[in-house]
């Protein structure tokens, strides 16, 4: 069975409220609400040159391979994954336990300035979220499960596709 975060639309667009804001403030390029699953759930700023599919799937298995390596030193996970380019840079974060926030942005801002802002995004979507969850009745640490095996071997699948 596919974990899917269910969205009522006052919290959609709340939610896409609080990820334009973040775009805005930490001036950055693109923003992402990604669920565990690796499905795209809303983006503020520019995709256009951006494949949201394999991004969004990438992510995801990013974050679940980072949380493994996080084990091994003894920590619960890790909640945030940083990823320098020359000329762009993405900030990942984890929010309520369930859903990733990735900021893509280049040289117009700084990590410092996308981390407080990531921060004030995240406790706002962690209240939308909270709210989504108490309306559908399924508390946000009630999935213990990261990533089940169809999502795995979606992500082997999309990894494949892109390195042939």
């Amino acid at each position: 069975m596919k974990n899917e975060t269910s969205l009522f639309e006052e919290e959609f667009y709340e939610i896409t409220n609080i990820l334009k804001k973040l775009l805005e403030t930490s001036n950055s390029k693109t923003v992402l609400l990604i669920d565990k699953t690796g499905q795209l759930i809303a983006s503020a700023g520019d995709t256009r040159d951006l494949d949201l599919l394999s991004f969004s799937t990438l992510s995801a298995a990013d974050f679940a391979a980072t949380s493994q390596l996080a084990e091994l030193f003894g920590e619960k996970e890790f909640s945030s994954l940083f990823h320098q380019g020359e000329k762009e840079s993405i900030y990942i974060s984890m929010v309520a336990e369930r859903v990733i926030l990735a900021v893509l942005f280049d040289q117009r801002t700084t990590l410092g300035l996308v981390r407080v802002r990531v921060k004030h995004a995240s406790n706002e979507l962690e209240r939308v979220f909270n709210r989504i969850f108490k309306k559908i009745k399924k508390p946000v640490k009630e999935e213990k499960k990261l990533f089940d095996e169809e999502f795995t071997k979606e992500a082997e699948e999309e990894i494949d596709k892109l390195f042939g």
